[in-house]
């Protein structure tokens, strides 16, 4: 079993920073990319940024320039540096480990007020 905790949520101004972390805890499995997604109100899941075992990062479009991820396997830690945060960062922050399966954590809320 594997288990995903995020951390590091919360409220911020517009034009302010957050860093959330990802611990992983559990049994030793092969994972090959992390990810961190989000979910705001009303609208479905969707992917933020990604990071492969080897380093490899992608970003959705929305926050290239703006966050930066880092960490993930072979480590236990995922982290997500947000900068110059904006409203439509507003949302539940989830963290995502797939190796043979599909691991999730629970989430953290940020929210950037208007």
């Amino acid at each position: 079993q594997v288990t995903l905790v995020e951390s590091g949520g919360g409220l911020v101004q517009a034009g302010g920073s957050l860093t959330l972390t990802c611990t992983r805890t559990g049994v030793a499995v092969r994972i090959n990319t992390m990810a961190w997604y989000r979910q705001a109100p009303g609208k479905q899941r969707e992917l933020v940024a990604t990071i492969s075992s080897v380093g490899s990062t992608n970003y959705v479009d929305s926050v290239k320039g703006r966050f930066t991820i880092s960490g993930g396997s072979p480590g236990n830690t995922l982290h997500l540096q947000m900068n110059n945060l904006k409203p439509e960062d507003t949302g539940v922050y989830y963290c995502e480990a797939a190796g043979g399966y599909e691991y999730w954590g629970q989430g953290t809320q940020v929210t950037v007020p208007s």
